[in-house]
């Protein structure tokens, strides 16, 4: 079977413009999506406010600046500061002398080489970290954030120094996503 010289060279044409469209529309794409990425790489991270909250225990101030810090990397979506803040926070835990199972969730953290399993870990610390809140303050104001989405939408909580929603389990994918559940601060006296 013979094919037509003519449908040869309208086959070659046809596959000759296709090319050059795919080509052109991946050099559009290729310099639309160049912009962003220069935008993503010059954009600053996340950096967590001034802590305003004392606490009776001198101890408890330390711990609470390394799990906000901890917090903070976690926003950041960073593995390797979120390592180094898990550290941190183990070091407070330590002057604190808290039990080993305490320890031990700090200390998977720092070990975890995925942001997902140390999201975790961050999540069984929050708790802790929050009774040492409650029992503490003395003044100013934690609040304790919640986001209904995290861990496949059974909802987890975090604790954070200002109003501000910055989502520790999602960061740039939902960073906004969540609400203050409640806020701790020193019991008015009489």
């Amino acid at each position: 079977m013979r094919i037509p010289s003519f449908l040869i060279l309208s086959f070659l044409l046809l596959c000759f413009t296709a090319c050059k469209d795919e080509a052109k529309q991946a050099e559009d794409t290729t310099t639309e999506s160049a912009e962003p990425q220069a935008a993503e790489t010059a954009k600053t991270k996340y950096e967590a406010a001034a802590t305003t909250a004392k606490f009776k225990d001198p101890k408890v101030g330390p711990v609470f600046d390394a799990y906000i810090a901890l917090k903070t990397t976690l926003v950041n979506s960073d593995v390797e500061a979120t390592s180094q803040a898990a550290d941190a926070l183990l070091t407070a835990f330590s002057n604190m002398g808290v039990d080993e199972e305490t320890f031990l969730a700090a200390q998977f953290v720092m070990e975890s080489k995925e942001i997902a399993a140390q999201r975790d870990g961050f999540n069984k610390l929050t708790p802790i970290v929050e009774q040492m809140v409650v029992d503490n303050i003395e003044g100013g104001a934690v609040y304790k954030q919640y986001c209904p989405m995290a861990f496949n939408n059974t909802g987890a909580y975090w604790l954070s120094n200002s109003k501000e929603i910055y989502n520790p389990y999602f960061g740039d994918m939902m960073l906004n996503c969540g609400r203050v559940s409640d806020t701790f601060e020193a019991a008015a006296s009489n």
